[in-house]
């Protein structure tokens, strides 16, 4: 660890172990640091058919359809008393196998993620945590991180942040913000033996509208006849207004959703209850003299169209393609390392804009649907994230704006369009 390194990644999630790994199938010298210890407990577990790709390039793929991960070829939306919509199968519109996913345990997905980066020769070291990115003047130069118990300080060319929510260098910088439109909260936990549609549908990411249309549920199912299950509103409504008892408000929410409590009449909760709130954020930045900011380090999106790991993924793969030819070329200026950020971007815009549809209650999906079902493969297209390499999305949004406020695209600070 006394030689330079031309990469330091903080952070061992998807967006870390996917930008270590192409970095380091480039030839590069990747240190990748993670404070815990893996395997650790994360929520975001369903996953987009559009990660097929980078899975893939990174020799994930075979592995994913070696495990036992719950298939996913479907996302439905369910009212409060259980009906259910007319599924979006994502293979209808493409019979391919890249138009199936997985629902996955983050622990061991993110687990086998990490490992798979150490194969391609990724430096890992585990349970380090780093303090603060070192800058002389404007550029970063690397990291100072605690080892064994004493501060070190590690130099690189390119630092590297994939810290998810904590955003290390984006709250060191005072570039993050939030999203007042999208101030949600969520309260989950696990369940064994949960009721579970069949065939094509037993896999399916269920969307289920609590009955005040305060919020929703998730319900996602997992390996070993667990279910993930969880509420989204606002956090006022949540937890500022419903006691500190996180358990007793997801036990009521349940009790009084019959779209959900149905699903729940044999079945045993397996853990606690999970807390997490203010889970939408964005830096105004996503790159600088010697820094990028890659997956959750960047910005999270609420979680309605479970496009956190696709994202994650999808923005360690432009940054490590960025970061390549940044090196290759000597110029290491945050306009060169930003140069991936407009197709971020505009990427999440795409997704940005669906989820503020769907909280506005004047917009219905089913509506849309048979009011334009012209459409139809153009909704399925931005459910399993096919957003990164399209542009023909403006006359849909033209239709959604009809009835739903859509926000302002997103602009970023220093990137080369």
């Amino acid at each position: 660890m006394n030689t330079p390194y031309d990469c330091i990644v903080i952070g061992g999630g998807p967006a870390g172990s996917t930008t270590s790994t192409i970095l380091a199938d480039f030839g590069h010298r990747v240190l990748l640091l993670e404070r815990s210890k893996f395997p650790r407990h994360h929520i975001g577990e369903s996953l987009m058919p559009q990660t097929y790709w980078t899975f893939k390039r990174i020799g994930m793929l075979e592995k994913l359809k070696r495990s036992d991960f719950t298939l996913k070829e479907s996302v439905q939306f369910v009212n409060s008393s259980g009906k259910l919509s007319q599924p979006y199968y994502f293979p209808d519109r493409d019979p391919n196998e890249w138009s199936t996913t997985w629902q996955v345990k983050r622990d061991r997905f993110d687990k086998l993620m990490l490992d798979n980066a150490r194969e391609h020769g990724v430096e890992v070291r585990e349970g380090v945590g780093v303090k603060e990115v070192l800058f002389e003047g404007s550029r970063a130069v690397g990291v100072r991180a605690m080892i064994d118990g004493a501060a070190k300080d590690i130099h690189c060319k390119v630092v590297i942040d994939a810290t998810g929510v904590n955003a290390l260098l984006s709250k060191q910088l005072g570039i993050r913000e939030g999203e007042p439109g999208l101030k949600n909260a969520a309260i989950y936990a696990y369940w064994k033996g949960a009721h579970r549609d069949e065939g094509r549908n037993a896999g399916a990411t269920l969307v289920i509208y609590t009955p005040d249309k305060q919020g929703w549920f998730w319900s996602i199912p997992l390996e070993n006849d667990i279910t993930s299950i969880g509420i989204v509103a606002k956090p006022q409504y949540l937890i500022t207004g419903r006691g500190d008892d996180p358990l007793a408000t997801l036990d009521y929410e349940i009790d009084n959703c019959p779209g959900i409590k149905r699903r729940l009449v044999n079945a045993e909760r397996v853990s606690h209850a999970y807390v997490t709130s203010d889970f939408t954020y964005r830096s105004r930045r996503i790159a600088g003299d010697g820094w990028v900011l890659a997956g959750d380090a960047f910005g999270f999106l609420d979680p309605i169209y479970s496009s956190g790991v696709l994202l994650a993924l999808k923005m360690g793969e432009l940054t490590a393609d960025t970061v390549h030819d940044a090196l290759r070329e000597g110029d290491l200026s945050g306009q060169r390392l930003g140069r991936h950020g407009p197709k971020v971007a505009r990427g999440m815009q795409l997704i940005r804009q669906l989820v503020y549809a769907f909280y506005q209650p004047q917009f219905s999906f089913g509506e849309f649907n048979r009011r334009y079902p012209e459409f139809h493969d153009q909704v399925v297209r931005l459910l399993i994230g096919d957003v990164f390499d399209r542009d023909d999305f403006d006359e849909i949004f033209a239709r959604v704006a009809e009835t739903a406020t859509l926000p302002e695209p997103i602009a970023l600070e220093g990137s080369e369009a």
